[in-house]
């Protein structure tokens, strides 16, 4: 099984995330997705996972200040364009294993991991 935790170091969430897989001493690699950067393929696996609406962060700061043309009439195509421009647009952490992709930290899946 290969677990990636992808998210951003100054993120409060990511480090609850982290630190629950480091309690439970469950082996992980992390992405930062702002230093280790989101390229096309990376981010077209991510969307193959989930759907757009799922990855996409309207409540993040990068969102609010986005130009308002921007954000009208989003598809998956301009969805996917700007998370790509814009890494931290991205909903997070998210942890892939293997086929499987969890959007945001929910305690009990990451526990779950452990058994």
């Amino acid at each position: 099984m290969t677990i990636t935790l992808y998210g951003i170091k100054t993120c409060d969430t990511c480090r609850k995330a982290r630190r629950q897989l480091e309690t439970q001493g469950t082996p992980y690699n992390y992405h930062d997705l702002r230093e280790d950067g989101l390229d096309a393929a990376l981010l077209d696996a991510l969307l193959a996972a989930t759907e757009w609406r799922a990855l996409l962060n309207t409540r993040s700061t990068t969102w609010r200040q986005l130009d308002a043309t921007a954000k009208q009439d989003l598809d998956a195509e301009r969805a996917r364009a700007l998370m790509l421009a814009h890494p931290t647009l991205i909903k997070r952490p998210l942890l892939a294993i293997d086929d499987t992709l969890i959007v945001g930290f929910d305690k009990t899946r990451y526990t779950a991991l452990a058994d």
